[in-house]
């Protein structure tokens, strides 16, 4: 498996490509947004199996370097690496196309794992907007309808439809939701995803007479890709 890690603290660098060769996978190290764009779209499409981004980097950021790359049609996985926390620089990285984010200091198993996970599912084509069944919602435009009627929802709401509609039909763990709707370090009450989770339906599904929420006993919660 190879990958493009594009990241400007060398030592850094070295040592992800060090770790990772010992998993198993070769790793071509870029040090700035520019040559990193290049690098991920002008090889042959299917050259790389994941690109790890890092976000502060010179030249070109890894937000700009992730939305070029989606621009011109690269579905290549991105695993977003950097210092910034915090659910809305996940939200922006998401918007611009990136398949996951993880934050320094991170655990190197954490980033084998993700990896592994992201070339498992390859590299479907994005959608601009993301749809189930009459559901709709638009990342850049920060809209979601239902039949064509906007629902006004609030960010944090928002961003907890759009991680389970970019994973629609799968089963989504609480704690999957706290960590990237709310915070990796979120240390309040647990409940507080069934809580959003009940105003979203009250939103855009009790009105319509829809179940596009669905609970999965045990672990967390399921968004139906039609619709409910």
């Amino acid at each position: 498996m190879r990958l493009l890690l594009v990241e400007d603290e060398t030592a850094l660098a070295e040592t992800i490509r060090d770790g990772l060769a010992v998993e198993g996978f070769t790793t071509d190290l870029v040090s700035n947004g520019v040559d990193g764009l290049w690098a991920a779209t002008e090889q042959p499409y299917g050259a790389y199996d994941a690109v790890v981004l890092d976000i502060m980097l010179p030249q070109l950021s890894g937000y700009e370097v992730c939305r070029r790359m989606r621009q011109l049609r690269v579905w290549t996985p991105v695993l977003m690496l950097t210092a910034k926390d915090g659910a809305y620089d996940e939200a922006d990285a998401l918007d611009l196309g990136a398949d996951d984010y993880l934050t320094k200091p991170f655990s190197f198993v954490v980033l084998v794992a993700r990896l592994r996970a992201l070339i498992r599912r390859g590299a479907p084509e994005r959608p601009v907007v993301l749809a189930a069944g009459d559901l709709s919602l638009d990342p850049v435009q920060r809209r979601v309808t239902r039949g064509g009627a906007e629902i006004a929802v609030t960010p944090r709401e928002f961003a907890l439809l759009e991680f389970l509609m970019r994973r629609a039909g799968d089963a989504v763990a609480k704690s999957a939701l706290i960590e990237n709707v709310w915070d990796a370090n979120f240390d309040g009450d647990p409940n507080i995803v069934e809580v959003y989770v009940g105003y979203l339906r009250k939103k855009i599904d009790h009105p319509y007479g829809r179940s596009a929420i669905r609970t999965v006993r045990g672990v967390g919660y399921r968004l139906d890709p039609d619709g409910g």
